[in-house]
């Protein structure tokens, strides 16, 4: 009886032996992943946030523009139009900026 007993828990031991062996490997394996992800991501900042700039630059010029069309013809949402315009110029620029410093 004593035999079956310590055959059983020896198996038993091998096992949980076998799956830590096996779980470290899977560990190993996600953390070589996450991090070549992440060196992935980071080589992607800067052209994405150069990209968001010069979007806002050309949002800036086109919304600059219409801001002056919209002044010579005399409209009265003209500071509507400025603030809009401001507002989004202002975002897409300091969108930029954070993506670059959040992910430096």
């Amino acid at each position: 009886m004593k035999t079956t007993i310590q055959r059983f828990f020896s198996k038993a031991a091998a096992i949980a032996a076998a799956a830590l062996f096996w779980a470290s490997d899977a560990l190993a394996q996600s953390s070589a992943g996450i991090d070549q992800a992440t060196a992935e991501v980071s080589s992607y900042v800067d052209p994405v946030s150069n990209l968001i700039i010069a979007i806002g630059a050309v949002v800036g010029l086109i919304g600059g523009v219409r801001v002056y069309i919209k002044w010579q013809s005399g409209d009265q949402d003209t500071q509507k139009a400025i603030m809009g315009w401001f507002g989004a110029c202002l975002f897409l620029i300091l969108v930029g900026v954070v993506i670059k410093s959040f992910f430096a």
